[in-house]
């Protein structure tokens, strides 16, 4: 195969141009959009807990209540790629998790700057700092807008009414939408994992792409 060449990405404008990468046969090379997305360093990750240390949700789950979310102003579009919330101790009852979303960013919680998921790149260049913010906050302590049915999307969720065994095999919840929402701005996505009685100990990340909505739509 030919070399490949890739478009050099700019400022928030958008890509400059660059020559097309063929094969031998003159076939163009289509790439994946969001591993273009990744190449051009739009893609970022939200992770909450640390080696050993995990985060803990609310106890129970409560409205306006989040352990982690992001959020993009007007002008700016959220587009969720992968998700997993491994829990490390499931005790409590009723466990609760879900992630959604709704039209207006968060108003309370420690900030968490998204890691660049594109951290260098070949040619010396710096990862791309996200336009996005994000927050993390253990037992809920991320505020986002109370939920309703005319305003707040579901995106994913579990339950488990009883408490897990001792011994039980570990438990991954993984959430890989095949076809993304593109969640225009204002918006805050968000994510709650909570128990009754005793709020679950796990580790999560969430992986998104941000773009600019104009060059969306």
């Amino acid at each position: 195969m030919t070399t490949i060449f890739q478009a050099r990405t700019g400022a928030e404008a958008g890509p400059t141009a660059g020559p097309a990468g063929v094969n031998k046969q003159g076939h163009l090379v289509i790439m994946d959009w969001l591993q273009w997305m990744m190449l051009a360093g739009k893609i970022f990750q939200v992770r909450a807990g640390t080696v050993t240390t995990p985060i803990i949700g609310g106890v129970p789950l409560a409205d306006t209540a989040a352990e982690f979310c992001v959020d993009a102003l007007a002008g700016y579009t959220v587009i969720p790629i992968f998700q997993n919330i491994s829990v490390r101790l499931g005790t409590g009852t009723l466990h609760e998790y879900a992630t959604k979303s709704v039209k207006a960013v968060s108003s309370a919680g420690t900030a968490f700057v998204p890691l660049p998921m594109r951290n260098k790149a070949s040619g010396g260049q710096t990862a791309v700092a996200a336009v996005t913010t994000a927050r993390v906050q253990a037992a809920g302590a991320v505020t986002v807008t109370a939920e309703a049915v005319t305003t707040t999307m579901r995106h994913w969720s579990f339950s488990n009414p009883v408490a897990a065994a001792a011994g039980h095999e570990p438990v991954d919840h993984n959430w890989e939408p095949r076809r993304p929402p593109f969640l225009g701005g204002p918006v805050c996505l968000y994510t709650q994992v909570n128990a009754t009685g005793t709020g679950p100990s796990f580790y999560a990340s969430l992986d998104y792409a941000e773009a600019l909505t104009s060059m969306l739509f």
